[in-house]
């Protein structure tokens, strides 16, 4: 199940972000591109539709009501906001497309892009971005813009986020505190035992190990370029371009004999595979001590936030940027839009113009939130998190480095972000996307066996000398090898095409 876990690595990512705050530099962009307030007739009325955790929040309308003014003084445009809930995002979505519902700007996720654009359901976006989405090309820059195209054509914009993933350990610092550990120094997974023993044999109703919903430790702990699916991978972050069947390697066998032996030794709980919360929630109920987890800048006080306690984390593993962690979140044009320039020039506010990412992220300046600096915020007196009206997704909407900072975060947090993005390693694999499409029976085929398998042998419920062998055959008897050439032989024609 790597395809899932992969992906619900990146869900967990963008759930654990929820609270991720705020911005400390930028300015309001230049938004003469993006059309002039001036413009003459009535205005378009733009669809945006995103993906949503939870509950709308109550202020929702005023919310889009305030956007609306703001977007018709500067491209004469209003915005009707569209959030749907996870759960059904993907059929709805699906629908929308196929029935030609108006829709203008929708979210893409890094699992379903290449399909979307094969199927001609997302507006080629390279003339728009040249006319009207220098805002969104100058914050992204060239190799992160570049990152979504297929083909030589873009048809998608990554979100300004953490655009890197770095993997690591956090763990309740209570119990760091307690037991004197110390992971400063930890790279490898046998790094972590002396810890996982340390809690198990001290604290034993504590899961050393959590895991949550669809994914197991090694979703997030890996030095190999996954090209989206793990139907054929890069080794050793990407450094050159052979594809290879990552389920065959020596890497994933002793990965997967160490999780065997974490699962029989009581690191990893009896249920990882059928869990069905959060790993915030599992520590925040007293039931887990900590885990594997992409790092980024600002992780620890998001997580102590999250698991409503304080957290420490240790990376482990250096920072790399590859499509998937550029890709996961995306936005796009949907073919079904009656005016796609007006459509960019909308993207292209969100990418460059403060005052609509903020209204995005937090709502209302004095309503949902006050100023207590410059670019820090907070709640308005009488206000949380719990009763506040309106609280938007700073990772969603266009350019989270405009955001502003809340009170008790980093106040350098997005410089250090974009420092983080800008060191990272870069898989030379970076900005290719595979199209599934010529293999598209051997795909659906091998994506079943990944389900039937994966997530338990990660997890360390089944014994991999005699369950991995079984699983590699099932794989090759499904069509992977198929895959694997297919997708070597697209890499090869990109790396080509790009000078690579």
């Amino acid at each position: 199940m790597r395809r899932k876990l992969s992906w619900s690595g990146a869900l967990l990512a963008c759930a654990l972000s929820l609270s991720a705050c705020g911005s400390n530099s930028g300015t309001n962009g230049d938004t003469s591109s993006a059309g002039a307030s001036g413009e003459a007739g009535a205005p378009y009325e733009l669809t945006v539709a995103y993906f949503t955790f939870g509950s709308v929040p109550k202020d929702q309308q005023l919310v889009e009501a305030e956007l609306s003014k703001l977007t018709k003084a500067k491209i004469n445009a209003t915005v009707k906001l569209l959030p749907i809930s996870l759960s059904t995002w993907q059929n709805q979505i699906n629908l929308m497309l196929t029935s030609n519902e108006k829709l203008d700007l929708m979210v893409l996720m890094g699992n379903s892009y290449a399909n979307q654009a094969a199927k001609g359901q997302l507006v080629e976006l390279d003339e728009l971005l040249a006319q009207h989405g220098q805002g969104i090309v100058e914050a992204l820059g060239p190799d992160y813009s570049n990152a979504a195209k297929i083909s030589g054509k873009t048809y998608g914009v990554p979100t300004v986020r953490d655009l890197a993933a770095s993997y690591g350990y956090m763990i309740r610092k209570d119990l760091a505190d307690k037991f004197k550990l110390d992971l400063t120094n930890a790279k490898t997974l046998d790094d972590l035992e002396p810890v996982l023993k340390t809690i198990k044999d001290n604290e034993p109703n504590l899961i050393p190990m959590v895991n949550g919903t669809g994914s197991s430790p090694l979703t997030y702990f890996s030095t190999r370029d996954s090209l989206g699916d793990d139907m054929g991978v890069l080794l050793d972050n990407g450094k050159d371009l052979k594809v290879v069947n990552w389920f065959e390697t020596e890497e994933y066998a002793a990965e997967l004999k160490k999780m065997r032996e974490w699962y029989k030794a009581g690191y990893i709980s009896k249920d990882a595979v059928t869990v069905k919360e959060s790993t915030s929630d599992i520590i925040k109920a007293g039931k887990g001590a900590g885990n594997l987890a992409t790092l980024k800048p600002g992780f620890d006080t998001q997580e102590s936030r999250l698991s409503g306690m304080p957290i420490v984390s240790y990376q482990m593993l250096p920072p790399v940027a590859k499509t998937s962690t550029v890709t996961s979140i995306m936005w796009g044009i949907a073919k079904n839009s009656e005016n796609p320039e007006k459509a960019m020039q909308f993207l292209n506010l969100m990418y460059s113009d403060k005052d609509i990412v903020n209204l995005l992220d937090w709502g209302i300046e004095g309503k949902h939130y006050v100023k207590v600096k410059d670019n820090v915020i907070d709640y308005p007196e009488g206000i949380n998190a719990g009763n506040v009206g309106y609280s938007g997704m700073g990772w969603l909407f266009g350019n989270q480095f405009l955001s502003y900072i809340f009170n008790g975060d980093d106040e350098q947090l997005w410089e250090k972000m974009k420092q983080f993005n800008d060191g990272a390693i870069k898989s030379k694999a970076l900005g290719f996307t595979f199209d599934s499409s010529p293999v598209k029976t051997e795909f659906a085929a091998v994506s079943n066996v990944l389900d039937q398998y994966q997530a338990a042998l990660e997890n360390g419920a089944l014994d991999p000398d005699k369950t991995l062998p079984e699983f590699i055959g099932k794989l090759k008897d499904a069509g992977i090898d198929k895959i694997i050439a297919e997708k070597q032989k697209q890499l090869d024609a990109w790396a080509a095409a790009n000078g690579k």
